[in-house]
């Protein structure tokens, strides 16, 4: 996972039920396509098969052999790398050997960055190893420099000009742990920002405290940028016990020197594949209800919790729908999207492909936050769907999941599409502990509960089968919209 940057928007609009619930059921098509105006609910029979299908999710163990099958057959996936090019012959395979009709790929081409060695020590009398990992995007070099701490973004940003002059910027900032990851926001700006404000006060390198809730000596990287016009520095993230380390021997009043050894940097391009998996529906099949999650991953861990569960989760869900006597009317189509990590290239590729088909997407949903229980569920459809939408939440009421209208927003790789105006819909992970592993060497299989991914199946399937069945549409039209970020 790449972005949470904000606290959880709350200013969606909350809408009464009453007037949608009571209002007749009107003809929702017109040449194939939704159309606007027309209220939208689901048949009680498609209900009761959504009931059905939430209690065999919860017993069916598919999404775990799946994930388990990529991290250990692929492992790490970086985009761009050999293992990408491995995860995207699996996923292919993986779909077909779960029985969808239809499996195909579309390109996603992006710049490549490699990693290849780090290193970094304090200098003097207090030498010592530092555990730290570039963060993605990093230039490659080896620089020398006294360290300078600050505990902030803005303190760093309101250095003067010239005032790191051959100095190294550090920024000793400790990330909160909450259930809807909202402390990753100021941790994200600061891996993202806090480069392009250390080479305005002109240091010769960066290093932060790494944006994670743990503290074990598992350095979390991620990607940074700079800000046009700027000359990229070597930049790195330490695993938190070393930050609080760098920190003490700051504080003991002498100059601390750090030597920083990084051999990274940007490579040339590359061409990856989005991975899309279909169910076909059986009356409108033209008409596609999309899930997800991304199939790279950083180099450091296996990619189980981001975004190997995602992916499973979504594979899983499609399968039991699949399976089902009766599929819904719609298609359930499952994306695996390529190098989200670097900046949501397969989501925008996606979003670019299909935007002439924008309302033949009833709605979108993607899991990327771990395999952390579901505990809530809310939309961003018009007020002339939020009856389907709270039929959709009592199914997935038993499973301990709230209807929260107003809160979430949609996952990364479903973003460009839904600020297009997609219809999107966030089934909200349980995120405590998401930030101890996250892009870190940590990330492994054995940090999935079982029965947790079964109750996200459970939610995806149900999510995915009523909306592809609903009489009506979830608002997707092409237009620009500002969605929540969640």
């Amino acid at each position: 996972m790449r972005l949470v940057p904000t606290t959880l928007a709350a200013a969606v609009l909350a809408f009464t039920l009453g007037a949608v619930q009571a209002a007749p059921q009107t003809d929702v098509q017109t040449k194939g396509v939704p159309t606007k105006g027309v209220l939208t609910k689901i048949a009680q029979t498609s209900v009761d098969n959504a009931t059905q299908l939430r209690e065999r999710a919860l017993a069916d163990d598919t999404a775990y052999e799946v994930v388990e099958s990529l991290t250990t057959e692929v492992g790490p996936r970086m985009a761009g790398s050999e293992g990408d090019a491995r995860a995207v012959a699996w996923a292919v395979a993986k779909f077909k050997s779960l029985g969808y009709d239809k499996v195909w790929t579309e390109p996603v081409t992006f710049p490549k960055w490699e990693r290849k060695s780090e290193s970094a020590e304090v200098l003097g009398d207090h030498s010592q190893k530092l555990t730290l990992t570039a963060l993605g995007g990093s230039p490659g070099g080896t620089v020398e420099g006294e360290v300078v701490r600050f505990a902030s973004l803005k303190d760093l940003a309101d250095a003067p000009a010239g005032s790191l002059k051959g100095k190294i910027a550090f920024i000793d900032f400790t990330m909160e742990r909450a259930k809807d990851g909202s402390g990753y926001g100021m941790g994200s700006q600061i891996r993202g920002g806090g480069p392009s404000a250390a080479i305005r006060a002109g240091a010769s390198a960066y290093l932060m405290r790494s944006a994670g809730t743990d503290s074990h000596r598992n350095p979390h990287t991620g990607i940074t940028h700079f800000d046009d016009g700027l000359n990229p520095i070597p930049s790195a993230a330490l695993a938190a016990p070393d930050a609080a380390q760098l920190s003490r021997l700051v504080a003991l009043g002498k100059p601390v020197r750090v030597k920083l050894a990084l051999d990274c940097g940007w490579t040339g391009t590359y061409t990856s594949q989005n991975v899309i998996g279909e169910m076909r529906g059986r009356s409108k099949p033209d008409e596609v209800v999309v899930i997800g999650g991304h199939l790279d991953s950083w180099d450091l861990g296996t990619g189980a919790i981001d975004d190997g569960a995602g992916v499973a989760i979504a594979m899983g869900a499609g399968k039991l729908i699949g399976d089902m006597k009766q599929r819904p009317a719609r298609t359930i189509r499952v994306v695996a999207f390529s190098n989200e990590e670097q900046g949501l290239y397969g989501g925008r590729a996606y979003a670019q492909q299909h935007m002439g088909d924008i309302r033949k997407h009833q709605i979108g949903a993607e899991s990327d936050f771990g395999a952390g229980r579901i505990y809530a569920f809310s939309t961003g459809a018009p007020e002339r769907a939020l009856g389907a939408v709270k039929q959709i939440a009592d199914v997935l009421a038993p499973l301990g999941i709230e209807y929260t209208p107003g809160q979430g927003g949609p996952g990364p790789d479903i973003s460009p599409f839904a600020a297009n105006g997609l219809a999107w819909g966030a089934l909200r992970q349980d995120g405590t502990d998401y930030f101890d592993y996250h892009h870190t060497p940590d990330d492994t299989l054995d940090k999935i509960d079982p029965k947790a991914l079964a109750q996200n199946v459970a939610a995806y399937a149900v999510f995915a089968y009523l909306a592809a069945d609903a009489d009506g549409d979830f608002g997707s039209e092409r237009k620009q919209v500002t969605p929540p970020r969640e």
